[in-house]
């Protein structure tokens, strides 16, 4: 009996990826193995930096929150210790938005723990 390469399928499946490659530069995006092996390097990287971005956005809070307790005469651990001190419920994203965006409310809050 011969052999059976279920062309449609194979076809099918290197059709998938090569979409999923394509913007990718030169043979990337072109020739199949290429193509496979970046699209699977691609995959890596974007699991890794889902939570590296989570990482470098708490790093951004803490910075934020770092530069509007020091104009009211406190550093970062200091005020972090108050607000918990405090049972204040306002968590590093929000507090840091605070400080961004509405200096008068982290003036109130600073105020609050001082």
């Amino acid at each position: 009996m011969p052999r059976s390469t279920n062309a449609v399928a194979s076809r099918r499946r290197r059709k998938k990826l090569l979409k999923a490659a394509r913007g990718y530069y030169g043979s990337r995006s072109k020739v199949y193995t290429v193509a496979k092996h970046a699209y699977e390097k691609g995959l890596q990287y974007a699991y890794r930096d889902r939570k590296n971005k989570k990482r470098a956005f708490r790093a951004l809070w803490i910075q934020r929150i770092n530069a509007g307790a020091r104009i009211h005469g406190l550093s970062y651990s200091q005020f972090m210790g108050k607000v918990n001190e405090q049972n204040i419920g306002l968590n590093r994203k929000v507090l840091a938005d605070l400080a961004y965006n509405n200096p008068e409310a982290f003036k109130a809050v600073v105020d609050a723990v001082k």
